[in-house]
């Protein structure tokens, strides 16, 4: 398995003290996407910074999920271009975006349910033995595997060749995580991680979010859950009707005032966000 990337640029100085910069893994510039008549984002501008767990909040109908396609090569741009770790990311589809790093969690996770836990670990990623002319799986040497890649995760491992269909929506959210973050993502983006789970779930995925962050992976988090935002983030950007309204440091906002930045409505100060 392949390592995150650094999450250090540029060197800097505060107070005669050298401090490092963070490096943007994701720049997203003057980006918009029509359908037809139909605007659903407009010259929007964002950028991720390595090694951070970034939220993305909006009110449904504000561009998250155009957004998220976009940067996963789901599907192209209108006008408007993204860079991923440095280079053009000029996608023709998730594949070539999941080969240059970028894994995408969704919120149906995506998952087989009818196969094993291994199974959907190696699903499009088979492991094969013998001659090629064979094509034999290696099923030992997935079901191993799948069984280290989860544990690095630190959580309970559920039975590796029982079917994923009954599993909990918890057991099933980690394993789409741990999916993810064990073929050398860079960046691993998660539509609604918690969405229907229970607190005892909530809490496992996101211990499981954390860990991702202390391995140095940067993360993008879709959800309405601003208490959740709060919890695990270091930024967040605020879409509203396809427009990027703005970012925060999460450490110097509160909800009060992403929750004006996504309405529109005004801010305690008087000002409209």
């Amino acid at each position: 398995m392949s390592t995150a990337s650094e999450g250090i640029g540029e060197r800097r100085y505060v107070g005669g003290v050298e401090a490092a910069t963070p490096r943007s893994i994701l720049s997203v510039s003057d980006v918009s996407r029509y359908f037809g008549g139909v605007t659903a984002l407009e010259n929007v501008s964002m950028a991720l910074n390595a090694g951070e767990i970034t939220g993305l909040v909006g009110d449904n109908g504000a561009g998250k999920s155009t957004l998220v396609k976009l940067i996963s090569g789901v599907i192209p741009p209108s006008a408007g271009h993204i860079e991923f770790d440095g280079r053009p990311a000029d996608f023709a589809s998730p594949s070539q975006a999941r080969t240059a790093g970028i894994e995408t969690v969704y919120q149906d996770l995506a998952l087989a349910g009818n196969m094993t836990v291994w199974a959907n670990v190696f699903l499009g990623r088979e492991r094969f033995r013998g001659p090629r002319f064979l094509h034999l799986l290696d099923k030992k040497a997935m079901i191993v595997a799948a069984r280290e890649m989860l544990g690095r995760f630190q959580m309970n491992v559920p039975p590796i060749e029982g079917n994923v269909d009954g599993l909990s929506g918890g057991q099933r959210q980690l394993i789409s995580i741990a999916r993810a973050a064990a073929w050398g993502s860079k960046l691993i983006i998660m539509d609604e991680p918690t969405a229907a789970l229970g607190v005892a779930e909530t809490q496992a995925v996101e211990g499981v979010i954390r860990t991702l962050k202390d391995r140095g992976f940067s993360v993008l988090i879709i959800s309405h859950n601003l208490d959740q935002v709060f919890r695990l983030t270091d930024r967040i950007w605020v879409l509203r009707r396809g427009r990027m309204i703005g970012e925060r440091r999460t450490a110097a906002t509160d909800p009060n005032e992403i929750v004006s930045m996504i309405t529109g409505a005004r801010a305690g100060n008087g000002e409209v966000a």
